[in-house]
């Protein structure tokens, strides 16, 4: 097999951005047709009080599942590293480590989930009326939550030695597989949302099978060999150290979004069934910036390890540029046509009003998420994972809360939970960059000078 690894460390900067960050783009967005193709069936199919469900059950399923996104994510820095140093030895070794460690990991958290579900849904306030369908709805999801885990250390590999293609052609065919079946299990079997959580995970299951695929027939430097999976106590340590803090910082901001859930239900099933749908409609204009978040890192990581600084910079810049841009072109039409949108997913009156308010206080802010994604890729890119993890934290949780709790407790009104999402980006957005100029930038100025001289 051919190979299908880039050297981000050689050739033009925006080209190689553009070409690498574009897969992982369209790949994010078949990724989140899983949860909002659910939402779509069910909420035309089944009714209001199921979407509402679905809704309820996807936010704690990404406590979990943002766990491992960011896992990989900080995994993918240590990968990109040893690529771009060329230390074939050390990439080979932490790539069998990293994979053994996501398996007992996933396993275990599947476990935990599964057990806590009833816990979990009483700390976000689940109504009566909803709780039923949300319970079932969430048990099955997290029974698959192991394929979750594999796919997404096993794309970190591939997108940390370039190849943003592969893992994008695999969502695009796990995507059309959870539509058909969602069709067929919801549709067809009358099976309601058990129906589309089943094919949820079925859908995650084949992702898992071709990523293990690719990485078992691949001649490259990233091969995999299944004999050789075993967790290396001085590796799995800076897994642990690199990747733990980016899959904690993702899994306690899940965790407040669940608090944010709470005040989301106090407002009712119709509430919940429309700024469902508009954070579904949210996901897919922030995968510009978390596409842009996972390329930077990469870009970093890469150059970093060549010891190619003033390039790893030039990168940043150049992220910045596009991720402006791209926000204002997908974000503007999702503005303009926020009703027509929402009624993809609904067609109730209040559940529609509820959406479309959401969307149009948030997207005009959404410069403070692209700013926030991209010097949080940057700084992690340079090893800084625990840093991100600190100052994202204190934006996005502690911020926000405090702003929740002061607006919420002067007014109970539901525009203040809206304005919370943009509160919370730009705090943390305003924290990192701090960070990234002052104890990173500053602190390679003299490297950088000499490498400008030669």
């Amino acid at each position: 097999m051919r190979k299908t690894s880039t050297d981000l460390t050689e050739g033009n900067i925006p080209r190689l951005i553009i070409m690498f960050a574009l897969p992982i783009l369209v790949g994010q967005i078949f990724q989140n047709l899983y949860n909002s193709v659910d939402a779509i069936v069910v909420g035309k199919c089944v009714g209001t009080t199921a979407l509402a469900a679905v809704s309820s059950g996807a936010d704690i399923a990404q406590l979990l599942v943002g766990f491992f996104t960011g896992l990989s994510t900080g995994c993918g820095v240590l990968f990109a590293r040893y690529f771009g140093a060329k230390d074939n030895v050390k990439l080979h070794d932490s790539i069998h480590t990293a994979l053994a460690f996501a398996i007992v990991l996933g396993l275990a958290m599947a476990l935990i989930g599964i057990i806590f579900t009833p816990f979990l849904l009483s700390v976000v306030g689940c109504p009566d009326d909803v709780y039923a369908e949300a319970a079932t709805y969430l048990r099955i999801y997290l029974a698959g939550i192991l394929f979750t885990s594999i796919y997404n250390v096993g794309a970190g590999i591939l997108r940390a030695v370039g190849d943003s293609k592969s893992p994008f052609y695999y969502l695009v065919l796990s995507s059309v597989v959870n539509i058909i079946l969602d069709l067929t299990f919801v549709v067809a079997f009358k099976m309601g949302v058990a129906g589309a959580a089943v094919a949820t995970v079925i859908s995650q299951l084949s992702s898992v099978c071709l990523v293990f695929r690719k990485l078992i027939v691949t001649d490259d430097v990233y091969k995999l060999t299944l004999s050789q999976l075993k967790i290396d106590k001085q590796l799995v340590l800076q897994v642990i150290d690199l990747g733990l803090p980016a899959a904690i910082q993702s899994s306690l901001i899940s965790i407040s979004n669940l608090f944010v859930q709470r005040y989301i239900n106090s407002f009712g099933s119709s509430a919940m069934a429309g700024i469902g749908a508009a954070k579904k409609i949210d996901k897919f204009v922030g995968l510009i910036s978390q596409s842009i978040g996972l390329s930077v890192t990469t870009f970093v990581s890469q150059n970093h390890g060549a010891g190619k600084l003033d390039r790893a910079f030039k990168g940043i810049k150049c992220c910045l540029i596009i991720n402006v841009v791209m926000i204002i072109v997908m974000g503007l039409p999702v503005y303009l046509l926020a009703d027509m949108i929402v009624r993809i997913f609904t067609s109730d009156t209040d559940a529609v009003f509820y959406g479309v308010s959401m969307i149009k206080v948030m997207m005009p802010l959404y410069i403070f998420q692209a700013l926030n994604a991209l010097f949080s890729g940057a700084t992690r890119g340079f090893g800084k994972s625990r840093n991100v993890m600190i100052l994202s934290i204190f934006g996005m949780i502690v911020c926000r809360q405090i702003f929740l709790m002061i607006t919420m407790s002067i007014e109970h009104v539901v525009t203040n939970v809206y304005y919370g999402y943009p509160v919370g980006w730009g705090f943390s957005a305003l924290f990192v960059y701090l960070y990234y100029y002052f104890e990173i930038k500053k602190k390679y100025r003299y490297q950088l000078m000499a490498e400008q001289k030669k």
